[in-house]
């Protein structure tokens, strides 16, 4: 196990005292002396990371010390920090002292003595070394360099700019500004590997912490703002000498991801930067998340308070949402999970598909509510959207469907297919408002016929746009009326398309349904 050592070389035993309490909990390895002499002694026999030394010492001064240290080898390069009440009048005599790099004014608090130590280690090699050979000393210590990719959530959401780096496979660190916090999103070959966060209170996530966990709640505090320190290190020890179970402090960190994704989606987003090539701290890399963004979301969703999940109205559906701009990562996702989200390929409301899949109905209302934050699945008010099925084979023509259909939050919910098979087994699975067929050939309207007929055995009140090669005629009774509503011909727009629908239902009424399968009215749909 690393472990930073400081050598405090102080008269004072309530100076000792203080340092030792306060830097030792913090894992540092403290080291005390009460004199210069022994400070010295002291310096040698261990070579310490740092050095904390007081200016006035019994028959000497800290400036002689420094001096005395400059001519031993093996400590020449050790970086020090003066502590003096004299403040001003101390530091001056400093000036030329190369391993000097900081001083802290007596009296102070234990928050200036962690704070002034720890910068102290992260700058004071450097800047004995330059000052020591001359060399300038640079300004930022570890500055960002250019990210690779950056950019602010006007444009775009935090799923798009993950599934950006999931699609190409991208390795590297996002960090996102959610509201006052950071949140940092270390990825492996695009797959989530570890979440962490800045500005963010361990207590908010402690909190949501299962019963089965909570024995490891103290790991959150060192784990949620990725700290690179000895408690760590013992962590990754334990893990390598099998003393910790690594399923349960896996589950800790995986719920720490979920909950600060959770605080993601629930903050206003203001920024983002891409860095290719880092990597989150060894303790990550040894329990690696590897799943996907959906799956985070469902589980702090089955974790957070019940307030954070909207109630369901009567008239409240999901509806899985096209996958058309968005990558297929389900990974994490359970297989109970994965049935609510096959569920969902049509309008159901979240107590209809727990009864149908024997699970409970709030946890239900939970994974849809993760689903559709990761965009995976529409929650809608019944009524609102018209299902529509299309059978289009030629891409041109599928991407006019797409573009006046396909419209996240529209009034359609299209799912467009390319052969027969794929209309069937839609019908089997499903009741759309409009179904869209092409009739030009013989092959082609015997399938429109045979679709008519399976409507009409069902009562169901489904209408058909038949769409015909060159100038469409409904009274010429080559697949006209006997088997299209409405029939239009090639090529078509996006808004003959939205016409042809609209007037299929204001035309012929088609098959009507049973009191029980009785369908909203177009006032309705359209409200």
């Amino acid at each position: 196990m690393s472990q930073i050592t400081i050598l405090v070389i102080d008269d004072s035993a309530t100076i000792r005292r203080l340092v030792d309490g306060t830097l030792s909990p913090e894992g540092y390895r403290v080291i005390l002396a009460p004199n210069a002499e022994e400070g010295i002694e002291q310096a040698q026999a261990v070579r310490p990371d740092l050095i904390l030394l007081d200016h006035q010492l019994p028959g000497t001064t800290g400036l002689d010390v420094c001096q005395k240290l400059l001519e031993i080898p093996e400590v020449r390069h050790t970086p020090v920090v003066v502590s003096s009440t004299l403040r001003k009048k101390a530091y001056v005599e400093y000036t030329d002292a190369p391993n000097v790099v900081d001083m802290l004014p007596k009296p102070y608090s234990e928050e200036l003595l962690t704070t002034t130590v720890a910068n102290a280690l992260d700058t004071g090699r450097l800047i004995v070394q330059s000052q020591a050979d001359g060399t300038a000393v640079p300004e930022v210590i570890n500055a960002l360099e250019e990210a690779d990719f950056a950019g602010t959530f006007k444009s775009f959401s935090l799923r798009e700019v993950l599934d950006f780096l999931n699609n190409g496979s991208k390795s590297g660190v996002l960090e996102v500004q959610a509201g006052a916090s950071r949140i940092w999103f270390f990825t492996d070959d695009g797959r989530l590997q570890a979440v962490i966060g800045t500005g963010i209170d361990p207590r908010e996530i402690v909190q949501t912490l299962p019963e089965s966990l909570r024995d490891l709640a103290p790991v959150l505090n060192l784990t949620v703002g990725g700290k690179l320190c000895s408690e760590v290190d013992g962590l990754v020890e334990l893990l390598d000498r099998k003393v910790l179970d690594p399923r349960l402090l896996r589950q800790v960190l995986r719920h720490q991801a979920a909950m600060l994704v959770w605080k993601c989606f629930h903050s206003e987003l203001k920024g983002f930067r891409f860095e290719t090539g880092r990597v989150a701290s060894p303790l990550f890399r040894k329990l690696p998340l590897d799943t996907s963004l959906a799956a985070l979301l469902v589980e702090a969703s089955g974790r957070c308070g019940l307030q954070d999940v909207p109630e369901d109205s009567s008239s409240t559906v999901y509806v899985r949402r096209s996958i058309r701009g968005q990558n297929l990562d389900r990974a994490g996702l359970t297989a109970d999970q994965m049935k609510v989200l096959s569920g969902v390929n049509d309008p159901v409301s979240a107590a209809d598909l727990a009864e149908r899949l024997g699970r409970d109905a709030e946890g239900t209302r939970r994974v849809l509510r993760g689903l559709t934050l990761a965009e995976l699945v529409d929650r809608q008010a019944q009524g609102e959207v018209l299902q529509v099925v299309a059978l289009e084979s030629d891409p041109g023509a599928a991407r006019t469907l797409r573009s006046a259909l396909g419209q996240p939050g529209g009034r359609y919910a299209a799912k467009i297919v390319r052969d027969q098979l794929a209309v069937q087994l839609l019908l089997k699975r499903g009741r759309p408002n409009i179904l869209i067929l092409p009739g030009g050939s013989d092959r082609e309207q015997q399938f429109a016929r045979n679709v008519r007929e399976q409507v009409a055995s069902k009562k169901i009140n489904m209408k058909l746009v038949g769409i015909l090669a060159g100038e469409a005629d409904p009274d010429d009774g080559a697949g006209g009326e006997d088997l299209f509503d409405v029939v239009l011909s090639r090529p078509y727009s996006a808004e003959r398309i939205v016409a042809a629908i609209d007037q299929s239902l204001n035309g012929s009424p088609g098959v009507p349904p049973t009191d029980s399968e009785q369908q909203p009215s177009l006032a309705t749909c359209l409200s």
